[in-house]
């Protein structure tokens, strides 16, 4: 199989956090795509030019981290990232749609960072700047929850890959005031398959 990545990519890194957690690196080879060119090769291999983007064994593209997750995870038939029963599931889902959401805020950020200065919108890197102060003291207060402390689940390796994006984004200083979230990151961030994907910082 090939999993199509850019290294700054934190979608990407949830799904090459899986790759590893599932031990299937002798299985999956990553490819860095060159996104965000005219006429990059890349989209020919996936129109929408977005990464992660899996080519499985039997030629067929899957799109989207959590459909790539998935599929990853039910390989082998021993899934280890499948939802809680019962009322947990309905708490699995909200932590992890609230780690998606720092997420989202933050790719926003960092794609407007990298357009040329005098296309930067003030008004989205001060609206983004605003949301991850929000979302920093949300997590603060919900990063006691059993299921951010138990085993690995997709909202713990989605919360480590928007906070491990503070490497792409000079500004984004979530740790001031956070310190239970801090400690939290210190740890997730010294696991094997999150040390290994850390994004290169920005320069």
């Amino acid at each position: 199989m090939k999993l199509y990545i850019t290294p700054g990519s934190p979608y990407a890194r949830i799904a090459r956090v899986v790759v590893i957690e599932k031990g299937l690196e002798s299985r999956v080879e990553i490819i860095a795509a060159q996104t965000r060119l005219a006429d990059s090769p890349y989209y020919r291999i996936n129109p929408s030019g977005r990464v992660p983007y899996l080519i499985r064994d039997d030629g067929i593209g899957l799109e989207e981290s959590t459909v790539i997750c998935a599929y990853l995870d039910h390989l082998d038939g021993n899934p280890l990232f499948d939802l809680p029963a019962g009322e947990q599931a309905w708490e699995a889902r909200r932590l992890e749609a609230l780690a998606r959401s720092m997420l989202d805020g933050l790719a926003v950020w960092g794609r407007e960072i990298t357009r040329p200065q005098i296309e930067q919108s003030p008004t989205v890197l001060r609206h983004e700047a605003d949301r991850s102060k929000r979302m920093a003291d949300l997590w603060e207060r919900e990063i006691d929850h059993p299921l951010m402390r138990d085993a690995l689940n997709l909202a713990q390796i989605t919360l480590a890959c928007a906070l491990g994006f503070e490497a792409r984004i000079p500004d984004l200083h979530w740790r001031s005031g956070h310190p239970k979230l801090c400690n939290w990151f210190g740890h997730i961030a010294a696991r094997p398959s999150i040390a290994a994907t850390a994004p290169p910082s920005h320069h």
